[in-house]
Parts: structure tokens; sequence; C-alpha cells
């Protein structure tokens, strides 16, 4: 339980109370957890407020939501790192940009454009809606699971990531990644196409960020569930499915 509370306060603002023990390695396999928390609280509010404003407003209103639950964390690290990896610069370079906490144009684009990609996703979304709003933030905070596994940290001598990465993740960080597959079973054949969505992204970014920089940080980890929750999202809405 101390897991699961421990990284409820890490990646949310959701109030919970006095801060419990930081515990880095024990929260791990929890973010898929914490996911489903705010795709239910995304959920619920999507059921209600649908029945009072048109679905393209109420899908403004979700993406506003869930920033407020995060508390922009993961937008953080998308913008960093869109500032940092754009452009031919060296990794060091690179790992300098990311640390400034000034956001440049590069970042403020990638903002910009990955909330526009889940809001039209969400606006968009009709087939098993509620159900795609409670487990796609699943998937997309698992991705960093899988960024702290296949990737060696970028800053040894610190950061905000770093206690994560003292030692190896084993197999058994991924085992509440069972939790969102499980649901799957009710999404018919538009779960396949999240779940091979879900296999592209987040191989696809753990490549990337391998060729680019040979290292992960705490940015790009945010940079990978922003990026793989706008993907999931238009990926599910799409027609003829």
């Amino acid at each position: 339980m101390k897991g699961l509370i421990s990284a409820i306060q890490f990646i949310t603002a959701i109030p919970l109370g006095r801060k419990a023990v930081f515990e880095p390695r024990a929260m791990i396999p929890f973010f898929p957890v914490v996911g489903l928390i705010l795709g239910g609280m995304i959920a619920v509010f999507d059921f209600v407020a649908i029945h009072f404003w048109p679905v393209y407003v109420v899908a403004v209103l979700d993406v506003v939501l869930l920033v407020m639950l995060t508390g922009a964390l993961h937008l953080d690290g998308l913008g960093d790192t869109a500032d940092g990896l754009y452009g031919r610069r060296p990794r060091d370079e690179a790992l300098k940009i990311m640390k400034d906490s000034r956001i440049g144009v590069m970042g403020l684009v990638a903002i910009v454009c990955v909330l526009a990609v889940k809001w039209a996703g969400l606006s968009s979304l009709e087939t098993h809606r509620t159900l795609f709003i409670i487990i796609i933030p699943a998937f997309a905070r698992a991705s960093m699971i899988f960024g702290m596994y296949f990737l060696e940290y970028g800053r040894p001598g610190g950061g905000t990531g770093y206690p994560f990465f003292e030692k190896q993740l084993d197999k058994k960080a991924f085992v509440y990644m069972a939790l969102p597959i499980t649901l799957c079973a009710f999404a018919g054949l538009r779960a396949i196409v999240l779940l091979l969505s879900f296999a592209l992204i987040t191989g696809g970014m753990i490549y990337f960020y391998q060729k680019r920089m040979g290292c992960i940080t705490g940015d790009m980890l945010g940079a990978m569930v922003e990026i793989t929750e706008a993907g999931l999202v238009i990926a599910v809405a799409a027609g003829g499915l």
C-alpha cells in the first residue's frame, strides 16, 4: 500500500494527506494502477459532463482535468525533452538544455500538439468511450516502466529520476500491467489496435532515445507518458473499426 500511495503522491497532484515515505522502487509497479485511478476520475467526469455539453467541449474539459490531476508533471517533461532533443545537439548539451526550467519554442509546440491530439481523439471517440478513457492513462504510465527497464539513466550524478535507476528492474515491476490488459478484453477489436499501438509507440520511443541519447531521464519518461497517451487516444478513435 505504501508503494501505491507513494506513486500517487509522486506522479499526480491528487491530495492524499501528509506525504508518505518516498519509496521509488516500491512505487514503480503501481504506475499502471495510478493511471487507472486517473482514468476512472476522468471517465466519471466525462460521463456526467457529456449530458450538459457537446462532446468537443467535454473533450477539452477532460484534457484540462487530466492536466490538473497530474500537476502538468509529464507535460513539463515533454516540453523539456522537445527543447533538448530537437536538432543535432551533442548528448551533454541536450541534457543541459533539458535541465533548464525555462521552456523554448519546440517545447511549447510539442505541448500544444500533444494536447491538440488528445482533444481530437477524445472528440471523436465513441465506441467503448468510457472504457478507453479509463485504461489509456494506465498504459501511458506503464510506458515509463519499459523506459526504466530498457534504458540507462542519463544523469548518474543526480536528478529527479536517479533513485528509480539505482538497481536494474526485474520483471515483477510489470505485474500490475495485467489490470489494463485484462480490461481490454471488454473492448473488442479496438483492444487489438490499442495493444499494437502501445507496443509500436513505446518501442519506437525507446529505440529513438537509445539511438539519439543512449539513455533516458525523468523528462524523457514524462514525454513517453504524454506521447503514448495522445497516440493511443487518436488510434482507438480511428473510424472504420
